[in-house]
């Protein structure tokens, strides 16, 4: 069974296309099926690919971020399994959204499921040093591992 995650943070050009990227490979490592997107809850960057220095760091960090900014829609409930947001402003845009419980249980704060961390957020790197960026792909890399090491226990269909 194939599972079908959503990547979710601000702008769609940072946070989630680096979760994306990190979900991808974690899952390509695993040998686990998984179609990925990646979306934002604001649409000032609808249609710009992701943010130069997300994509340095991706590339410094073996992840090839792709794609062009969309915003998270009401269908994407519909289309998938798991919509993982970076922040709890992501969280409480994205609930908002959620036509029922059934759907609003599908949104899961992206870094609790990196069980090495005691944050619960991925902070948004944008307008800061590469340092900043840097730090965010080491986070979406772990928290990837842990959704997938809970895909594979069951944890997470």
């Amino acid at each position: 069974m194939t599972t079908r995650i959503l990547a979710v943070c601000a702008g769609n050009i940072c946070r989630s296309p680096a979760a994306a990227a990190a979900i991808v490979a974690a899952a390509a490592d695993a040998g686990i099926d998984v179609v990925v997107d990646s979306a934002g809850t604001g649409s000032w960057s609808v249609g710009n690919p992701p943010h130069p220095q997300a994509v340095a760091a991706g590339k410094r960090a073996g992840l090839t971020l792709e794609g062009r900014a969309r915003r998270i829609n009401s269908l994407d409930f519909e289309r998938y399994d798991v919509i993982a947001v970076m922040d709890r402003a992501n969280l409480r845009d994205v609930l908002a959204l959620a036509p029922d419980l059934e759907h609003r249980a599908k949104v899961r704060l992206f870094r609790t499921f990196d069980p090495d961390t005691d944050s619960d957020e991925v902070p948004d790197p944008y307008g800061g040093p590469d340092e900043g960026y840097d730090a965010t792909i080491t986070q979406v890399k772990a928290a990837a591992a842990g959704l997938i090491a809970s895909m594979r226990s069951g944890g997470v269909e």
